[in-house]
């Protein structure tokens, strides 16, 4: 029995396609912008892979929002109330990073609320800001979380909070041994 594409992946894949198209790019056009290849860009669009946080932070910064934005455009229009049990949920199983929408982005707002996992170990770079100047608190709650940002290295420890602006790349990584799992607060510029 052959399984289809993550359903979500899919909704993700029709949505990509729709951005592209709406900007009028071809594959080429936009892999120029994004530096991700043509071939990885018509996979994603089509559902054959799931695509990475990396990835999606890529798209994100071509087409001007956050990937929480994204990530709610192929999701129902938000309620004032999301339950644990429905909050979305979203896995980038190449890194071990889960990342849990708590609150839905709405577009009138500027701020929303995730929550970050990472395995022991997992490594996370991000070459540029989903949107420049973003601003980000992050609350470690459980864990060690070790995050990169303007050339400089943050080392936080359970209860730590991190505030700061991305202008440029950021690396996220748990040194371990055990899981970090971690609040971050983002506000649009």
């Amino acid at each position: 029995m052959e399984i289809g594409p993550d359903p979500v992946d899919a909704r993700l894949g029709v949505r990509l396609a729709e951005l592209r198209a709406e900007h009028g790019w071809s594959l080429g056009e936009l892999a120029e912008r994004s530096g991700v290849s043509k071939s990885t860009l018509s996979r994603a669009e089509r559902a054959e892979i799931s695509p990475t946080a990396s990835l999606l932070n890529r798209l994100c910064g071509v087409y001007g929002r956050t990937m929480s934005q994204l990530l709610s455009e192929v999701e129902a229009e938000p309620a004032l109330l999301v339950r644990a049990a429905d909050q979305p949920v979203w896995e980038d199983r190449a890194s071990g990073f889960v990342r849990r929408s708590v609150s839905p982005p709405h577009s009138g707002l500027r701020g929303e609320l995730v929550e970050g996992r990472l395995a022991p170990g997992a490594d996370i770079a991000y070459d540029r800001p989903p949107v420049p100047g973003l601003e980000q608190h992050i609350w470690v709650l459980e864990g060690v979380l070790d995050v990169t940002a303007q050339d400089t290295d943050h080392h936080l420890d359970a209860g730590d909070c991190l505030r700061l602006r991305v202008w440029g790349p950021t690396r996220f990584r748990c040194p371990g041994p055990e899981r970090v799992r971690y609040a971050l607060a983002v506000v649009l510029p």
